[in-house]
């Protein structure tokens, strides 16, 4: 194809409008209530960005429950918070799924984007991207993290390109790192790939390759990014908050999402695959680099500690991975020849009229209510999930005295009841810590010292899962000091008698 009409040239979709196009769909109309009932924490962030907007303070002491009320609370997502409230404003949790799609849509495509800056065939790109969205989309879901996938993508592939010489921009990093600490705690992440570019540069300099100008610049970038991460509503407490808690072996351990991956699960393969992958290419002509290997075995290593880390590996490495497919693949002749007349073809299309327009009709249908999801029930709460009836009737029937909920449920009741009732606990381990997350653990498994731990909070009703230990005990035993009041299919309400 030698000409296209100019309106085929605006019109036509590129590989990277339909790669964009499908992430969008997939997380809307596939993933939708889904992903938004994966946990409760969503309606925490809500709240809190409600009454940072209304309010027009960021709180910094604990008003979300009545355990830890008062106490010192570091707000590190406070930028996160505001955005799903803004989102939620405006189009309900619709509003939340469709900017979580966005972020998630726009770090796919610059995964994309920066395989074919380093010279990865289109095709090749395209199937690797997919290959690393299968791996990574286990923990897409609608919560803060999702902004640490995108400031990574920038953050690394912007690094590359000071490294080679390319940019010269230092306070670029600063700028980034600024939004980065009041968004999410994994602002460490940043640093950590700063330093696999430092040590390849120490490398280069003590071979007598590297340049003392790149290492005044690399050093700078590190001085200034961490300097600015102290401008933040709780200062150098934020640095306390995130490393304590990745410190904290018992909090890592009970927390699903920071569990290693499962390889007797079929769905942790592909990611298995890829391991195997990174090793059997080490036998071809391209030699990594420092930088290369460093960051490959590094994020390997952490998404074999948590499997929260698969995005964070699949973003980093998408452009290592490329380049290593690309030794391989681009040796195949006819595969040579298809991308050349894929580039031919592309070169030619000006426009990103289908990018634009699926996001604005994806809009508006959520905009006017219309469930996209496969299940055709719109973005909710869904009621197997969430305990949607047992706070409707306590809406109708409010309970005086302090609560005990059940762990995931924290955020949704903040989301529900909130000011009016205070939680025992919700998703915020970091800020709860180890000790009441042992005694929340000795309550809801119905351990000996469960009634000592209510009766230290003066908890007068409990809200749990049915199938949770204490919920069958107390529900076993006729005369226990506590009576059932309310109970369906997913949840119990019991009350001191």
């Amino acid at each position: 194809m030698n000409k296209i009409h100019p309106v085929l040239a605006f019109g036509l979709p590129k590989l990277r409008d339909i790669l964009l196009i499908g992430v969008l769909f997939g997380l809307v109309v596939m993933g939708g209530p889904k992903i938004i009932n994966a946990d409760g924490d969503l309606g925490r962030h809500i709240t809190i960005g409600n009454h940072i907007l209304d309010s027009g303070s960021i709180p910094v002491k604990d008003i979300f429950s009545h355990t830890l009320y008062g106490e010192k609370l570091v707000p590190h997502e406070w930028l996160a918070d505001v955005a799903f409230a803004l989102a939620h404003r405006v189009m309900g949790l619709s509003g939340d799924l469709l900017l979580a799609a966005l972020v998630i849509a726009m770090t796919v495509l610059l995964m994309y984007e920066e395989m074919i800056k380093r010279g990865v065939m289109r095709l090749n790109a395209l199937a690797v991207t997919l290959w690393l969205i299968s791996i990574s989309a286990v923990h897409w879901l609608v919560r803060p993290h999702i902004f640490t996938f995108l400031f990574v993508a920038l953050w690394t592939y912007r690094l590359e390109t000071i490294y080679k010489g390319e940019s010269k921009n230092i306070g670029w990093f600063a700028l980034v790192m600024l939004m980065w600490v009041n968004t999410h705690g994994a602002y460490i992440a940043g640093f950590v790939i700063w330093g696999t570019y430092f040590a390849d540069w120490l490398l280069e300099f003590w071979q007598g390759r590297g340049t003392k100008e790149m290492g005044w610049r690399l050093g700078a970038i590190g001085g200034v990014s961490l300097l600015v991460t102290f401008i933040n509503p709780s200062g150098w407490h934020i640095w306390g908050t995130s490393v304590g808690y990745l410190g904290n072996d018992f909090l890592t351990q009970v927390t699903v999402e920071y569990m290693s991956p499962n390889f007797h699960d079929r769905g942790m393969w592909l990611f298995m695959f890829m391991i195997a992958f990174g090793l059997f290419s080490l036998v071809q002509d391209r030699r990594l680099q420092v930088r290369e290997g460093l960051l490959f075995a590094g994020w390997t290593i952490m998404s074999l500690y948590s499997i929260r880390n698969f995005p964070l590996f699949a973003v980093v490495n998408a452009p290592i991975i490329g380049g290593l497919a690309q030794s391989w693949l681009g040796k195949v002749s006819w595969l040579l020849k298809r991308n050349a007349g894929i580039d031919a073809v592309e070169s030619k299309l000006r426009g990103h009229l289908w990018s634009i327009f699926a996001f604005v009709a994806i809009g508006a249908l959520l905009w006017h209510q219309v469930p996209l999801d496969l299940n055709r029930r719109g973005n909710i709460y869904l009621p197997e999930k969430m305990p949607v009836k047992a706070v409707d009737w306590l809406t109708a029937n409010p309970q005086e005295g302090k609560m005990f909920n059940h762990f995931v449920w924290g955020g949704y009741l903040l989301y529900r009841t909130w000011p009016n009732d205070l939680v025992f606990i919700d998703g915020q381990t970091d800020f709860y810590g180890e000790s009441l997350t042992r005694e929340y653990l000795t309550v809801v498994s119905g351990d000996d010292g469960w009634q000592t731990v209510l009766d230290k909070y003066g908890v007068e009703w409990i809200l749990l899962r049915g199938d949770d230990p204490l919920a069958v005990k107390l529900s076993a035993v006729e005369d226990d000091g506590w009576l059932l009041i309310y109970e369906d299919d997913l949840a119990v309400i019991f009350r001191r008698d």
